[in-house]
C-alpha cells in the first residue's frame, strides 16, 4: 500500500514517517510521487481544508491513500488568528521570522493570562475505495515573549508549553510528536488506518 501526504513540507514529511513508519506503507510527499498541483484552500475551518486538499490529489492517484492536513494557530489575543490562513498569514511568501516577530509584537501589552493559545491539526485520509477518514489533534499552549530553539519550523519558536518550560522548537523531534497537534493527529490517523489496511489485506 502507497501513503501520498499532500505537502511539499520537509520538516512535516519528517514528523509524519517517524509516526506512520510502522504502518509497513510506503510514504511519500506529492513532489516524491510527481505531483504538482495548485490546490485551493477555500473552506473556512481545518477539517474543511484537510478534505479538499486530499480528495485534489485523490483524483491524481486513485490506488493510493491520500493524507492531508490542515493546521494552524490559533491565539486567543488576536481572535483565534491567525487560524486557517496561518500558512498565508501576512503572505505566503513572508519568512516565519518575521511573521513570529510580528506577532509577539501585537501581544506586547498582554499579560501571561492572555497569551494563550493553541495549535490545531486535522488529518484526512482519502482511501481508494473513496471513503473519508479525519482526525484532530491540538496542543495548548501560550505565545512565548521572544522565539526560541532551533527545531521545528513555521510558528514552532513563539509557542511556549508550560509542561516542559520551552518552546515547540526547544524540544527534541521525539518529545515534539510525542505532545504536538500534527502527533496526536497522526496517532489518531494511524489507528484508523492500520483497520482500513486489515480490511484491505484479508
Amino acid at each position: 500500500m502507497k501513503i501520498i501526504f499532500a505537502t511539499g513540507n520537509e520538516g512535516k514529511m519528517k514528523e509524519i514517517r517517524m509516526i506512520l513508519a510502522d504502518l509497513g506503507a510506503e510514504i511519500l510527499s506529492m513532489k516524491e510521487a510527481g505531483m504538482d498541483l495548485d490546490i485551493e484552500e477555500d473552506g473556512l475551518t481545518f477539517e474543511e481544508n484537510a478534505i479538499i486538499k486530499a480528495r485534489a490529489v485523490h483524483a491524481h492517484a486513485k490506488d493510493a491513500v491520500v493524507l492531508a492536513d490542515d493546521s494552524g494557530l490559533e491565539i486567543d489575543y488576536l481572535d483565534r488568528q491567525p487560524g486557517v490562513y496561518s500558512s498565508r498569514y501576512m503572505g505566503e511568501d513572508t519568512p516565519y521570522d518575521v511573521k513570529n516577530a510580528a506577532i509577539i509584537r501585537k501581544l506586547a501589552g498582554a499579560v501571561e493570562e492572555e497569551r494563550t493559545a493553541r495549535f490545531v491539526c486535522v488529518i484526512a485520509a482519502a482511501l481508494p475505495d473513496g471513503r473519508i477518514l479525519t482526525s484532530q489533534g491540538v496542543i495548548e499552549g501560550r505565545i512565548a515573549h521572544k522565539p526560541a530553539g532551533e527545531e521545528g519550523f513555521g510558528y514552532d519558536p513563539i509557542f511556549y508549553v508550560p509542561d516542559f518550560h520551552a518552546t515547540t522548537a526547544e524540544l527534541t523531534p521525539e518529545q515534539k510528536n510525542a505532545v504536538s497537534h500534527r502527533g496526536k493527529a497522526l496517532r489518531a490517523m494511524k489507528r484508523k488506518l492500520s483497520r482500513y489496511f486489515e480490511e484491505y489485506e484479508k
